[in-house]
């Protein structure tokens, strides 16, 4: 087959790294425009995690979802931008420059996987790989306006994915649209003993947009403080929509959500700062300067090759995992995130799936959330799904101010194929 001739637009600076033309061959993707976020391993394409402690890095090998890409004919067009190392909720945390929403260019993307979007949102590609640590597919799918799909933790290979917080990161599909998403997961829910945490649970589905009789749990929390009374409204009227369809609406509380954010920012810091421990200038990064002493050479490779928001989740986390502080706050948080499990174990006794708002608020200005107190924040509504390892979705189910707003839908741990199903009951009734 010939390759496939691709030319981004620039506009929205969604690449880091492009293909001219990309191999393409038989499969189920064949001929399919498939876009990659940069901190997922690809052979001999760059790999930056848009840093420039790894600005020039090329891998000599494929991560298992690229192999999979390859195997089923899609043809990697490109790597996307990100917020570095996966760490923020804009995509302007990155040392190629931020990337632009396509629904608004005025606005953010999402983060960290809006270069992803913006590549789908704006049809450069039909889909992308994106990463979800706290939000980072559902985030950015709902500022743009398609669907991003976060598995169920274990269900898709982490292998060569450039870990940011290992137990809460899931690579997982976004498109345009639920069908895509699905089709896309089919090729990348296969067991890979290269990853520890993989499990064989094959992902073979054909959506069904069928919510007769379907318990949606609709927890209090989602539309409380911070969510932006125009979002909510679009939200319950989408929830309302698949009542319509026969499901059957259970209004009910998550107390645990009120440790939730800061449990998720303990743990990923944490997590940050023993997986970023590698970048020293001797292992990875850019050559240190060996006639110096180490450590001072350490510090300078580290100061400069690092970003801002990099730097400061590096110093929480070490800080926070340091001798008289573990207790206080990592256990702390370990003890909070079994709270949320809890809370989702406890409500899908009774519940087939949660539902609620994506994001509290649309996407927001260029530069408009400086302050990382409040940019943190955003993030309240998708970190639970990621603290408990459960599937979760993100479907357009509208717009406030002109911008889209997403629909989360979570179920229950290996269920995705339910959350799916009701993503795209909700599509399919919009569009009848």
């Amino acid at each position: 087959m010939p390759a496939v001739t691709f030319s981004p637009d620039d506009r929205y600076n969604a690449f880091i790294t492009t293909l001219d033309q990309a191999e393409t061959g038989p499969g189920r993707l064949s001929g399919i425009a498939v876009a990659v976020k940069d901190n997922i391993s690809t052979r001999g394409i760059r790999t930056t995690c848009a840093s420039r402690i790894l600005d020039g890095y090329i891998p000599p090998y494929d991560a298992h979802v690229v192999t999979l890409l390859r195997q089923e004919g899609a043809a990697i067009v490109g790597k996307t931008n990100m917020d570095e190392f996966g760490m923020g909720t804009t995509t302007e945390n990155s040392a190629y420059g931020p990337t632009l929403n396509p629904s608004d260019p005025s606005r953010v993307p999402g983060g960290s996987s809006g270069g992803s979007a913006a590549a789908v949102a704006s049809g450069m590609v039909r889909m992308a790989l994106g990463t979800d640590t706290g939000g980072s597919i559902r985030c950015p799918a709902s500022f743009c306006g398609i669907v991003g799909l976060k598995p169920t933790y274990g269900r898709v290979s982490r292998y060569g994915l450039i870990a940011y917080a290992n137990s809460l990161e899931q690579i997982g599909p976004m498109a345009q649209n639920v069908e895509d998403v699905s089709l896309l997961m089919e090729v990348l829910s296969t067991h890979d003993p290269r990853d520890s945490t993989s499990i064989s649970c094959p992902y073979r589905h054909t959506p069904d947009p069928t919510v007769t009789g379907l318990k949606i749990g609709v927890p209090e929390e989602f539309f409380g403080e911070g969510v932006d009374p125009r979002v909510a409204a679009v939200v319950w009227e989408a929830i309302s929509r698949l009542e319509g369809e026969g499901a059957e609406i259970v209004t009910c509380r998550m107390p645990s959500m009120v440790f939730a954010l800061a449990a998720y920012y303990v743990t990923c810091t944490s997590e940050a700062s023993s997986n970023l421990a590698r970048f020293d200038g001797v292992r990875y990064g850019p050559p240190a300067d060996t006639k110096r002493p180490w450590h001072e050479s350490f510090q300078e490779r580290r100061r400069e090759g690092f970003g801002t928001e990099v730097r400061r989740r590096i110093m929480l986390g070490t800080f926070a995992l340091s001798s008289g502080y573990y207790g206080k706050y990592y256990a702390k948080a370990q003890a909070a995130r079994q709270q949320v499990r809890n809370d989702f174990v406890r409500l899908f006794r009774t519940v087939d799936v949660i539902a609620g708002p994506t994001m509290p608020t649309v996407a927001f200005r260029l530069g408009e959330k400086t302050d990382p107190l409040s940019m943190y924040l955003s993030d309240i509504l998708t970190v639970p799904a990621n603290l408990a390892g459960v599937p979760a979705i993100s479907v357009p189910c509208g717009t406030s101010e002109g911008l889209p707003v997403g629909l989360q839908v979570m179920g229950q741990w290996f269920r995705d194929e339910k959350v799916i199903d009701v993503a795209a009951a909700y599509e399919q009734g919009v569009s009848a």
